[in-house]
């Protein structure tokens, strides 16, 4: 029986959010030494928000190394390279800057540098042998979270899907989250990052709990626990209220910031607990249309609800979200979000076939991590009757919450 006061929460030691915190990061640097190597997208580069980063940095006496060849999707290939890189650097703290694949490879450089190659010894949970060089993360987008979370996903061209490294040691020791950042993002990005923040929060609070062991080795995600209970609405809330803002008024600094913070409670509600069904199939969708990893979790999640409301304790939950999102329905609720910030309907309009769905089904199956947290037991068949209703944009009658 698993006791409902229970959880584990993992973060940096020091959060900084909302406009002008930014002023923070050659203090927080600092702390580590005098050698730092930033991480960055490699269009923030010539951005003045970035040169603003940068000149406060050399002011303060440190010494500053950027590095900005960062591939979309994260081929290990090119992660090896900016690991060699960081090694002849050697710093003292790691500063990274950008939206989720830029924060994932500068955990995985800090991991690189600090216990070496290949990162295919560190696949899974709880491989990272020890702590990675300290890293601050300054996000740049509002969705993955990746400023607070112990998680970094890599392409490996010897693998069918991506592959995640999960580790305590690869949470940043402090988080920047300065909503200014945010400014100039193109539509669909705000929109499609934006919606797998919403992801991260609804999966994470309808997550099933792990029953643990505290004798041995606590996994890295444990499910739903009483952190998450406290976090997840508040970010569902402020999602369902100000992203279609955000989309359409990207200047409006309200929602930039409202947006911003429920993307930064989503990474510490999933951080601990992690994701569940949408994520599972939407690692073979991405990798069959190469579209962005929101659009699919975004696509998926109202027919992953759909399909576990028939339980009790889903049902309740999904109640709960739909106070949050101030609809009757939940699941109706975030079929209109998506709807008005462009989120397709349907697997059909991004172009997989009605014969992809059982392999879809097979790879969806086989996260293990994943599955083990859905909050419905699931099979083949379950995943098949959700990736149907995805591909005809509809939705199997069932039991409304």
């Amino acid at each position: 029986m698993i006791h409902p006061l229970t959880g584990t929460l993992r973060m940096p030691a020091r959060v900084h959010f909302g406009y002008g915190t930014r002023a923070q990061l050659p203090e927080l640097l600092a702390l580590h030494g005098r050698r730092v190597l930033a991480i960055v997208d490699p269009f923030l580069t010539e951005t003045e928000i970035f040169r603003e980063v940068t000149t406060a940095i050399e002011r303060a006496g440190l010494d500053l190394f950027v590095y900005s060849d960062i591939t979309p999707e994260l081929p290990v290939a090119s992660l090896d390279v900016a690991g060699d890189f960081a090694r002849r650097i050697s710093p003292d703290a790691i500063l990274a800057v950008g939206g989720g694949s830029a924060l994932d490879a500068a955990k995985l450089v800090g991991l690189l540098a600090a216990h070496g190659g290949p990162l295919s010894n560190y696949y899974g949970e709880n491989a990272v042998p020890g702590p990675i060089v300290p890293l601050v993360a300054v996000p740049t987008t509002a969705g993955t979270g990746s400023e607070v979370t112990p998680v970094a996903v890599v392409s490996d061209p010897d693998r069918a899907l991506k592959v995640g490294i999960s580790s305590p040691h690869l949470i940043p020791v402090a988080a920047i989250v300065d909503p200014e950042f945010g400014f100039g993002a193109p539509g669909t990005v705000t929109a499609f990052s934006g919606i797998d923040a919403l992801v991260h929060l609804v999966e994470s609070y309808t997550s099933a709990p792990v029953d643990l062991d505290w004798s041995r080795t606590v996994p890295v995600f444990t499910g739903r626990n009483m952190f998450s209970e406290l976090i997840a609405l508040q970010g569902i809330e402020k999602l369902g209220e100000w992203l279609p803002v955000a989309v359409a008024e990207p200047m409006n600094r309200r929602a930039r910031e409202e947006v911003a913070f429920a993307s930064l409670l989503g990474g510490m509600s999933f951080g601990p607990t992690g994701t569940h069904l949408s994520h599972a199939l939407q690692y073979p969708i991405g990798a069959l249309t190469h579209t962005p990893h929101g659009l699919g979790t975004g696509l998926m999640l109202p027919y992953v609800l759909n399909a576990c409301r028939d339980d009790p304790a889903v049902a309740e939950r999904l109640a709960s979200i739909g106070r949050a999102l101030g609809a009757d329905d939940a699941v109706a609720a975030i079929i209109e979000i998506n709807r008005s910030i462009g989120v397709p309907g349907s697997l059909a309009e991004i172009g997989i076939t009605a014969d992809q769905l059982p392999r879809i089904a097979e790879l969806g199956l086989a996260s293990g991590r994943l599955i083990a947290i859905a909050p419905v037991p699931t099979s083949r068949e379950l995943l098949l009757q959700i990736l149907t209703d995805a591909h005809n944009g509809t939705l199997t009658e069932r039991t409304l919450s």
